[in-house]
């Protein structure tokens, strides 16, 4: 499968609308086993950025994911095109502004806008693109700040993680500022799918689960 992040914006609206309807058989029926009769809406892609056992279908530590409510591939950068995003005060073409202490790359060596953080306690139905489409809940934070999050129908986050996406946080190790995409090996791109993101001299790398949403949690 052409990675939801790669694909020029028309094919990739083209492919969510695909999806969509592929997710729907799964997508009902968890609007009728929904907890307090949750109602649910369908939304264009979005992708949500989590940590944690992918192994788990519940855990702690969401106030610490993110969201992209817009693709953020096709807004990336290139890794060769980064001496022109310097030129212009990182200021990317689509409107974002690069980091220099705090950047991300995807799986095609793509310099790419940061996450919305956090991610707002609701329920979101995501899928990996594969086999399962569960419901996420996020819940709101505890008085620690601690945000839990659980997926119903048995559903591991790897149940739901699109593989193909990858995407790793990098910020400096040292505060020296040794941490720069100039330090990325290209040849280490495309990560395989499922694979752990290139490491970068001077940084600090986290590697994030990346699920695609399709439909959000609507109160009333």
């Amino acid at each position: 499968m052409i990675s939801p992040y790669r694909m020029p914006l028309t094919r990739r609206a083209g492919i969510a609308t695909i999806l969509l309807a592929s997710v729907g058989a799964g997508f009902r029926p968890a609007l009728a086993a929904a907890p307090g009769g949750a109602k649910f809406q369908r939304v264009p892609t979005q992708y949500i950025a989590a940590l944690g056992d992918t192994s788990a279908s519940s855990g702690t530590g969401a106030q610490t994911w993110g969201l992209w409510p817009l693709d953020p591939g096709p807004r990336g950068v290139a890794l060769n095109n980064f001496g022109r995003l310097k030129d212009a005060g990182g200021l990317a073409p689509a409107g974002w502004k690069f980091n220099a202490t705090d950047w991300w790359l995807e799986e095609h060596g793509l310099i790419m806008e940061a996450p919305d953080f956090p991610l707002a306690a609701r329920k979101y139905v995501v899928t990996g693109d594969r086999e399962v489409t569960a419901v996420l809940t996020i819940h709101p934070p505890d008085k620690n700040g601690d945000m839990r999050w659980e997926l119903d129908k048995g559903a591991s986050m790897h149940d739901v993680t699109h593989l193909g996406c990858r995407a790793a946080r990098y910020r400096p190790a040292a505060g020296d500022g040794s941490c720069s995409p100039t330090h990325v090996q290209k040849t280490g791109f495309p990560v395989t799918p499922g694979a752990a993101m290139p490491v970068v001299k001077g940084c600090r790398q986290q590697d994030y689960s990346v699920l695609i949403v399709v439909g959000v949690g609507v109160t009333g």
